[in-house]
């Protein structure tokens, strides 16, 4: 049954409305998501041009990666990746091609990382003029698309990985939170580069 504090969870293999992840780390790195995406709301209008002069209109570098910070806040607790997965599990069952699933699987792995590498490219393509205050972005954008890439996988060994401690943090934690860090932190920053 549908209760109107949950937003999504995934039960017997199956999504279902609910909260995708409610532990004290899951709200903290929504919340770093959304503290992020203000700041790059913030840098949008606030980061002088290449030159040092006041910016007349956003630019789209800052507002692209807001989108993003909102959007993967949101997929944080709606667990948009489980209903992909059960609806492409779905999918090759009804079509006959459970069988084979590993290389489908594989395939799709790919497909998510090349998107993932495009993606990047296109923010390095974005960010060329002003690389020099926006690398650490880019590289926080680095480090949560390889996050994505490697939640994509979802093979047993890689689950195992992310759910490894580093000095009592798990490394899902690390790349996440890290990544998240890196583009808030530049996204403030930005503005005081004046």
């Amino acid at each position: 049954m549908f209760e109107p504090t949950m937003l999504a969870v995934v039960v017997d293999g199956r999504w279902r409305p609910g909260i995708g992840d409610p532990t004290v780390m899951g709200w903290v790195t929504v919340a770093a998501y959304l503290v992020a995406a203000i700041g790059c709301l913030r840098a949008a209008w606030h980061e002088p041009l290449p030159d040092g002069t006041t910016r007349a209109q956003p630019t789209p570098f800052w507002l692209v990666l807001a989108g993003l910070m909102v959007a993967l806040g949101i997929n944080k607790q709606l667990d948009l990746q489980s209903l992909v997965t059960q609806v492409g599990r779905d999918v090759i069952e009804a079509l006959g091609l459970y069988r084979q699933r590993r290389m489908l699987q594989a395939g799709f792995i790919l497909a998510v990382a090349l998107v993932c590498a495009g993606a990047l490219a296109a923010f390095l393509w974005a960010a060329r003029l002003m690389l020099h205050r926006r690398w650490p972005a880019l590289l926080g954008m680095l480090f949560i698309l390889g996050f994505v890439v490697i939640r994509a996988a979802s093979f047993h060994h890689v689950d195992a990985f992310l759910g490894a401690r580093l000095g009592g943090l798990k490394w899902n934690w690390i790349l996440e939170l890290g990544g998240i860090s890196a583009v808030g932190l530049a996204a403030f920053r930005a503005e005081e580069t004046r």
